[in-house]
This record gives C-alpha cells, sequence and structure tokens, in this order.
C-alpha cells in the first residue's frame, strides 16, 4: 500500500511545496518506506511509498526518457513485465525494474488509453509537460482509493481524504447529501465523501486536467455481462478454478515476504489452497477469532490451515478491541457502518508484524452474489440483465454447492472440514456458520 497526492493550479495559482509535503506526510503511514516529489511551475505531485517490487531502484515520481511524463502510483500492475517487453522493443527505455515504469511509457503511446492495456489494482496521477495535462485513473473495480477537490483555483488530489484536509483553502463542512446517503446506505456516495466540495474519483474512470480549462471525467470502463448458454457446468466450474488460480498467482509477485488472511470461509480458504500451491516454504496465514463463542470462527481456520500446511498465527479479541475505535477511525477517514472493520483492521496488524503484502478473499460476494440483504433489492435487476432467476434455493444452491466441491476435489483431494467426498464437503460448507453465503446465478446465466 502506497498513497499519493499533489496539486495543479488551474487559474494560475501557485502551488507551494510544503503544502504537497504536508498532504504527504499525513499518510506517512501507507508509506513508511520512502518518499518522492515532482514540482515544477503550478504543479506538485508527491508520494509514500510502501516498496514491494524494485525495491532498490523503484522510486518515485518515475519519469519518461527525457523528463517530460512524470508519475506518481499507488498499486500494482500484474502484467507488468510482458507490458515492459512490449514497449522496450518500440524503442523505450528503462531505468528501473518496477511496474510503476511501464505507466510512463504506456502513455507515450497511447495517451489516456494507455488505461486499457493495465492488468492491476491501480490509481495513478501523470503529469505531462509537453501538454501541461494532469491525468488520473482509478483501477476497475475501484481498490485503490482517491479523493480530489476543486478550491481556490487549484485541483487537489490523495489517496486519502485527510490529506485533502491539509490544504487550508478546503472548508471542513459536512456535505449532508453525503450524510443522508450515509445513513440510508451505511456509507458514503461512490462520488462524494462526507466533506462538502471533496469527490471520489469513481472505479474504471478517468480525470483530466489542463490549467484554464475545467477538469473532465470520463468512463473508460464498465461491467458487461455477456452470458454464455451454449457452455455445459462443467465448463464453467474449471473456468472458476482457471481464474481463481491465476489471479492468486498474479497477486503473489512480489520482493517482500508474503501472507493470507483466513477465516476459514470459502473464499479465503480457496485463495490459501490457491496460493499454497504456489509456494515452496508454507505460507503465512493470519486469523482473528472473538472470545464469545457463538461468533468464535477460529476452528474452520485452523482446520484448513491444516489441511494445506501453512504457517498459521492467531489473535482473539475481547471487548477490549474497542479502545482501537479511535485509531480506526482516523484511517478510515470517513463513517463507514460496517463493524468487520474492527476485526480487519486487528488482522491487518497481525499481519503487519510477519509480512509486507497480503492475499484475502475479498471479491467473492461481490462476484457470486452472496450477500444477504441485497437478494431482495437486486433480484428484479439481475432477472432484466440475465433474462432468469436466482434465490437461495434450488438449482442455484446446486450450482453454487458443485462450484465449491469441484474446487475442494481439485485441491486438497478431501474437505477440509473433514468430509470424505466432494458432495459432503460442499454441504458442510454451505452449513459451517463462517461461510458467507454464495448465492450464485444459475448455472445456465453463469459467465
Amino acid at each position: 500500500m502506497c498513497g499519493i497526492a499533489g496539486i495543479v493550479s488551474l487559474e494560475g495559482k501557485p502551488v507551494f511545496e510544503q503544502e504537497v509535503r504536508d498532504m504527504c506526510m499525513s499518510i506517512a503511514h501507507r508509506g513508511p518506506d520512502d518518499e518522492g516529489y515532482y514540482f515544477t511551475t503550478g504543479v506538485g505531485l508527491g508520494m509514500r511509498r510502501l516498496s514491494i517490487i524494485d525495491i532498490a531502484s523503484g522510486r518515485q515520481p518515475v519519469r519518461n526518457e527525457d523528463g517530460t511524463v512524470w508519475v506518481v502510483f499507488n498499486g500494482e500492475i500484474y502484467n507488468f513485465r510482458e507490458l515492459r517487453q512490449e514497449m522496450e522493443s518500440r524503442g523505450h527505455v528503462f531505468y528501473t525494474r518496477t511496474d510503476t515504469e511501464t505507466i510512463v511509457h504506456l502513455y507515450e503511446e497511447y495517451g489516456k488509453r494507455a488505461v486499457d492495456h493495465l492488468r492491476g489494482m491501480f490509481v495513478f496521477a501523470l503529469w505531462d509537460e509537453r501538454k501541461k495535462q494532469l491525468l488520473i485513473a482509478r483501477d476497475r473495480v475501484g481498490i485503490k482509493p482517491l479523493y480530489y477537490s476543486e478550491t481556490g483555483g487549484r485541483l487537489l488530489f490523495a489517496s486519502e481524504l485527510k490529506s485533502i484536509l491539509q490544504v487550508a483553502d478546503v472548508e471542513r463542512k459536512l456535505s449532508w447529501s453525503a450524510v443522508s446517503h450515509l445513513f440510508t446506505f451505511l456509507s458514503t456516495p461512490p462520488t462524494e465523501a462526507i466533506i462538502e466540495g471533496v469527490h471520489k474519483l469513481e472505479p474504471g474512470h478517468l480525470l483530466t486536467a489542463t490549467p484554464g480549462r475545467a477538469p473532465v471525467i470520463e468512463c473508460y470502463w464498465d461491467l458487461k455481462f455477456e452470458p454464455d448458454y451454449g457452455r455445459g457446468e462443467g465448463y464453467f466450474v474449471d473456468r472458476v478454478r482457471e481464474l481463481l488460480d491465476e489471479s492468486v498467482r498474479l497477486h503473489m509477485v512480489s520482493d517482500v515476504p508474503l501472507g493470507a488472511f483466513l477465516s476459514g470461509g470459502i473464499d479465503s480458504s480457496a485463495v490459501v489452497a490457491a496460493a499454497a500451491a504456489l509456494t515452496e516454504a508454507p505460507l503465512k496465514t493470519f486469523s482473528i477469532g472473538f472470545s464469545e463463542s457463538d461468533y468464535n470462527e477460529l476452528e474452520h481456520a485452523r482446520t484448513v490451515a491444516k489441511a494445506f500446511g501453512t504457517d498459521h498465527r492467531e489473535l482473539t479479541l475481547g471487548p477490549d478491541a474497542l479502545e482501537q475505535l479511535e485509531d480506526l477511525a482516523w484511517h478510515l477517514d470517513e463513517p463507514f457502518g460496517d463493524s468487520s472493520a474492527i476485526p480487519t483492521y486487528m488482522v491487518s496488524k497481525l499481519a503487519a508484524k510477519s509480512v509486507k503484502v497480503v492475499l484475502s478473499g475479498d471479491g467473492g460476494d461481490e462476484i457470486f452474489a452472496g450477500y444477504d440483504c441485497r437478494g431482495t433489492a437486486g433480484t428484479s435487476s439481475l432477472r432484466d440483465t440475465t433474462n432468469t432467476w436466482w434465490s437461495g434455493g434450488s438449482e442455484a444452491t446446486r450450482h453454487c454447492r458443485h462450484l465449491r466441491a469441484a474446487y475442494w476435489e481439485r485441491s486438497a483431494e478431501r474437505c477440509p472440514m473433514g468430509c470424505e467426498d466432494a458432495i459432503s464437503c460442499a454441504t458442510c460448507h454451505s452449513r459451517a456458520p463462517s461461510v458467507i453465503s454464495m448465492r450464485a446465478l444459475c448455472s445456465r446465466a453463469t459467465a
């Protein structure tokens, strides 16, 4: 995790170096290893770095060959090696081994459409000195955050809201429309922060800013659901497994120690299963439990850890975990109505003692429609999209269980919950209290 921040003057107002340094200092926790800056007339870019790839020479900002394009970057580009080979074949000269440098050379070739070639999680801010233009891009599903504010004739941007608030021009005044959204949906809107005048760049969007003109925001990617009715269920089971294995493999590219969160549920367990198969040494796994037995899921995590021979660490939380709320609120920046933030914060602190990078099972519920609270509201829209139905029973449940069974059958050759056959395994996982429901679309609509 790194952090970026910067200011670009839109109306000839000065940009002071100390402002950008203060913005970066406020997010030093995101990048404790290094910091870097680029300043020119009316422009200041800054970043805090957590060194993951090319630790020695991958300092940011990173430039192109003649110093006319500069970029600060938070994230990871999984296909950077292939992109580097392509750019080198076209005559580009690299001076680092980091994935960040691929961005500047892609930009030289493709302009803002460089984002179409990136596979990864990212936010980057790129300054083109020739065009006098700022380009900011956020990854397709919004893994990496980006806040921005146009105030006092300048555009401010940063990985966290607290960075924006370091600038005196930003008034600390609540956005009541964001407050309304918060009390309705337990989070602030996707485009608006809790502070009036501060916004979020949406996933899959670009922001371009040029002095003398208003910033322009455009969508470069959106989800397209294209069902393939001509294939059988077995194809999709194998394809899910193939994509999961590929995703885990790409996420494991790192020059520093790596581990995984493990709850014992299907999502994190599947990630651990895939990751363990790719490592020679035991994978480090981390779990959180609770002193109240009704909420404690450590036994499930231990079972999975044993099945895959991981180097397992765990922490049991009690009522004193509430003492972390003040620190947690500071890191979150905005109100967030999900109590799972507490154990997530604590397991992250636990993991940070041993590794710099962790894999997690986040995303499974989004892909497989696993949130019960979305069931009623989402049913009609899913029907409209897929011309089919989904529910927690019958065909959808059988399909979901088949996916689970097939994964464990291929990964461990037995159920990590102790069952002897794959079907029992699927049933066991469906009933385990630690498993978040994975309600799948019926097999005819799964793509």
